[in-house]
């Protein structure tokens, strides 16, 4: 089958990641965690932060997908994919933009929180997670009562990206094309010189 390294179009101002997505089943494989305050250290049983933690990305991770053709295949981002994605997000403002289930647009969700993993004593590993060095992590913010019910009722499990990606052979391709014919131009240029 088919591996595709998905990457950020640095031409196209559209690529990277629009919204955060809460869903069922994360095509990552992670679910999120709801955070409520520490009774502990606040003690306050009832009070909720109404907070989720968890990953959008994690690097290299394959994920199973099909196309409109039923062609089936896996993508995946680098570490440093994941990166720019993360640093793009909050650069274009996008992190009150959420959805469910990837259909409907959400209002009264925020990501107030984000950082790459990057070691083994990392703020995750806090709350349970295991995951790999170059993963990205967020936390998020829930002001809508709907919402809040779906995670309480584990309707919600988890974080999904949407957003605009390139395929890395294809965009090769596009170089090697343009090369290509740049080339052919310089020939022809320099051929009617002479």
């Amino acid at each position: 089958m088919r591996i595709v390294e998905l990457i950020i179009d640095e031409k196209d101002d559209a690529s990277g990641i629009e919204a955060v997505s809460v869903v069922e089943s994360p095509a990552i494989e992670s679910d999120f965690i709801a955070l409520k305050k520490h009774e502990i250290e606040l003690k306050e049983v009832d009070a909720e932060k109404r907070i989720l933690m968890g990953a959008a990305l994690i690097p290299n991770k394959q994920i199973y997908r099909t196309n409109d053709k039923k062609e089936e295949y896996y993508i995946y981002f680098s570490e440093a994919t994941v990166r720019k994605a993360s640093e793009l997000f909050f650069m274009n403002s996008n992190q009150n933009n959420a959805t469910l289930e990837h259909n409907e647009k959400l209002k009264g969700m925020s990501v107030v929180e984000s950082w790459i993993v990057e070691g083994e004593y990392d703020k995750s590993m806090n709350y349970g997670f295991n995951l790999p060095k170059g993963t990205w992590m967020i936390s998020m913010k829930v002001n809508n009562d709907e919402i809040w019910n779906k995670v309480k009722l584990g309707e919600i499990k988890g974080f999904s990206i949407e957003g605009y990606f390139a395929d890395k052979y294809e965009m090769s391709l596009v170089n090697d094309e343009q090369i290509l014919i740049d080339k052919i131009k310089e020939i022809i240029l320099n051929g009617e010189a002479n």
